[in-house]
């Protein structure tokens, strides 16, 4: 974007030789009407003084140049040609010392007088465009600008005169006309610069104009691959497209170019590929997250981990997780998951020490209860335990969703016991 700053777009001695030489073709003053600017020129005398003052200027002596101005125009008595050149010149110290207030006056008052040469008068009306743009004047700004551009030829408008009135339209919530101008700023150039993309992109969001924001994104990424911004805009904007495969590719591609630095971006791309059916790669990408210490190793993180590594049927890498999910829980849910799965697995040595650890932390309802006082009973039969096992189902009997379940276990293992005697 455009930015406020005490920057000189017209060169100081440019101004200066156009003051001597006049460039008095005929021109308009405002769009439509000629200016009658008769050819004049300063004497030796003031060309000697002014050229001395801005040497003063050009080695910041800007307390002596101003003094000396104030001198200059009090001799200039009625002469307003001379004012104008005078009044140009205090606008240019007092740019240079940053009383922005000052310069704007001065530069109003050499255009007013309306005597100076259409080069200098004209390069002063840019310049009283940027005043009113930083003083946030957005129309008067635009209106100053939008003279100059009548009466500059085409050839000699530059791309930042096009970044000006995009900004000034910005300030102006116009940004219809913001993209147009911004758009030609950036067909002039063979390396636009980075803000003005910057400006374009939030243009089409304030129309919602997405495709194009799209379009956008892309071409800065080629531009600029290392700035992760402009990735997760581009997924987030494939995302309200409806473009789920897109949107999950950029991210992925982020996340190989080690990008994604934060934990909102890791939970969200694991996300993405859950929603795509894809949770070998969703538990892969958070399990790597936590362990690089990007993301929380928390209780919930774990959790998700070991449920995704589930649905892509890792078994033991889901138990690898909700062990790690088990040390940060304070109740016993997570073990007796694990105790699940173990059971499932028929590894009742392991099975039988997740389910103690499930017991002992507690804070279990009555359901969970008695389905870890079950499944520990399964493990402690399968283990030759046959004492413990029938406590354990005695136990989970006491609980009605186990009730029928633990009677079914102990008739079973009466039979077995019965087997063995006989």
């Amino acid at each position: 974007m455009f930015e406020k700053t005490n920057r000189l777009l017209v060169p100081v001695a440019a101004l200066l030789l156009s003051l001597f030489t006049g460039n008095v073709l005929a021109q308009t003053g405002q769009c439509g009407e000629q200016r009658n600017v008769m050819v004049r020129a300063l004497d030796e005398l003031t060309w000697k003084q002014l050229n001395a003052i801005y040497e003063d200027v050009g080695e910041e002596k800007y307390d002596e140049a101003y003094e000396d101005l104030l001198k200059m125009v009090r001799r200039a008595g009625k002469n307003e040609y001379l004012q104008a050149v005078m009044y140009q010149a205090l606008a240019q110290v007092e740019w240079s010392r940053k009383n922005y207030d000052e310069s704007l006056r001065y530069f109003e008052l050499a255009v007013g007088l309306d005597t100076l040469p259409d080069q200098t008068h004209f390069a002063l009306m840019y310049q009283i465009a940027q005043l009113y743009f930083m003083k946030d004047r957005y129309q008067d700004s635009l209106e100053a600008l939008g003279l100059w551009f009548c009466k500059v030829p085409p050839d000699q408008v530059s791309s930042h005169a096009y970044v000006l009135k995009a900004s000034i339209n910005v300030q102006k919530e116009d940004y219809r006309e913001a993209l147009k101008a911004i758009e030609t700023a950036i067909g002039m150039e063979a390396e636009p610069k980075e803000n003005w993309y910057q400006l374009k992109l939030a243009a089409h969001f304030e129309l919602e104009q997405y495709p194009q924001a799209a379009a956008t994104l892309e071409l800065m990424i080629t531009r600029w691959p290392d700035k992760k911004s402009y990735w997760l805009q581009l997924v987030q904007v494939y995302y309200k497209l409806e473009q789920e495969d897109k949107a999950l590719a950029i991210m992925a591609m982020a996340y190989r170019k080690n990008l994604l630095d934060k934990q909102s971006d890791i939970t969200y791309l694991s996300s993405l590929y859950s929603n795509k059916n894809v949770p070998y790669k969703a538990a892969e990408v958070l399990e790597k997250g936590i362990r690089d210490g990007i993301v929380e190793p928390s209780k919930s993180h774990w959790t998700m981990v070991a449920e995704t590594w589930y649905g892509a049927e890792e078994l033991q890498r889901s138990l690898v997780a909700f062990q790690e999910a088990g040390k940060a829980a304070e109740d016993g849910d997570i073990d007796l998951r694990r105790g699940f799965i173990l059971v499932d697995l028929e590894d009742w040595q392991q099975a039988r020490a997740a389910l103690d650890e499930a017991l002992r932390k507690g804070g279990l309802n009555d359901r969970r209860t008695g389905e870890a006082y079950l499944l520990r009973g399964m493990a402690q039969f399968n283990l030759k335990n046959f004492d413990a096992a029938s406590a354990d189902w005695v136990r989970a009997a006491r609980y009605e969703s186990t009730r029928d379940a633990a009677r079914q276990w102990i008739n079973h293992l009466r039979e077995e016991r019965l087997r063995r005697a006989s």
